[in-house]
């Protein structure tokens, strides 16, 4: 059981940014556990409500159980704040892996140990990854909505995941959508459609009219600042785990009623996007390293994706320019790590 209530962690997270945080590893595919620490102290410095671990991000559903319950111990730890005003939230997700392959109770039970390996790591609310084998099942809905509620009986906050299908995800039904917004336990939903705005609308228009006090968050990478302006009310976002200032500068401005910044900060924050979420899509996760070797976090040693396809040298030069001219780099900066 989480030791914050569904209604803390709405509060704790409304009007936030949520980075979905990636791990460092080397090109030997081998966890690079200090670059990771330097990653935590970077981000327990940045303007966040929190972060989440083992997202799409992070590569949740490919770790090892031993690789994510290091990542959720030394972010739980590195975020650990003893204000309890300024407790950050450790968002983990949590789904069936793909090991167990279409066995819904195989499927159903690595879910469960996922979810309560989370809550021994600290975690304080699930993000609840969707149950991709099934979605094409005669009696999908009802085996996803026994998925969420069989989770929601480790009694732990719930953040419903609405992604995209062509990256693991569902297209949920609204008649669905209103049965998993209706458990006490779900805090909200994380909407992540990429290209498809009408959905985007469609579900937000859902949850404003009727479940209210249901949180609207965010993932929408290519669209933040629109996706804002649709009645989202937080972010959870994988862009967030670089230039993290600059995305929480853009809510700033946006709940803060400060038009001219919005607009402003919303063209930067979409430029950075247009060179990070690109075809091929799974590559993001490398560019998000990327940035943060540019930033001068990480090192290029610790900035592989196991799992993501080869990029070309040069979209890490484009990434290194965007930034510069996004004032994100001092310029000299900037071509010393281009070159390296």
């Amino acid at each position: 059981m989480s030791r914050l209530t569904p209604q803390q962690v709405r509060r704790r997270l409304e009007q936030g940014l949520v980075p979905a945080v990636p791990v460092p590893f080397s090109a030997a595919s081998v966890m690079d556990l200090q670059a990771q620490q330097r990653y935590i102290a970077y981000m327990s410095g940045q303007p966040v409500a929190g972060v989440a671990v083992w997202a799409h991000t992070g590569r949740g559903l490919h770790l090892s159980r031993e690789q994510r319950l290091q990542v959720l111990r030394a972010w739980s730890k590195g975020l650990t704040s003893r204000a309890e005003k300024d407790v950050k939230i450790v968002v983990a997700g949590v789904g069936g892996l793909p090991t167990a392959g279409y066995d819904f109770k195989a499927f159903l039970a690595s879910a469960l140990e996922m979810a309560r390996d989370a809550l021994a790591g600290g975690a304080h609310a699930f993000l609840v990854h969707p149950p991709a084998p099934f979605r094409h099942s005669p009696d999908s809905d009802a085996l996803v909505f026994d998925y969420h509620k069989q989770i929601a009986r480790l009694r732990a906050p719930l953040i419903l995941f609405y992604l995209y299908e062509a990256a693991g995800g569902i297209s949920y039904s609204p008649e669905l959508l209103r049965r998993l917004l209706a458990l006490p336990e779900v805090v909200g939903i994380k909407l992540a459609t990429l290209d498809s705005v009408m959905t985007f609308q469609s579900v937000a228009k859902l949850v404003a009219r009727e479940f209210p006090r249901k949180l609207l968050i965010t993932g929408e990478d290519r669209f933040l600042g629109y996706s804002l302006m649709c009645g989202a009310a937080a972010a959870l976002v994988g862009m967030g785990a670089a230039c993290t200032s600059l995305q929480h500068q853009l809510l700033r401005a946006h709940f803060d009623g400060d038009a001219r910044g919005f607009l402003a900060l919303s063209q930067a924050v979409d430029r950075l996007s247009q060179v990070l979420f690109v075809p091929p899509m799974e590559g993001y996760i490398r560019r998000m390293l990327w940035t943060l070797v540019h930033t001068g976090i990480l090192s290029r040693e610790s900035a592989y994706d196991p799992w993501g396809p080869e990029l070309d040298e040069s979209e890490f030069v484009a990434i290194g320019k965007t930034l510069r001219a996004l004032g994100e780099l001092p310029p000299r900066r900037a071509r010393r790590v281009a070159r390296a």
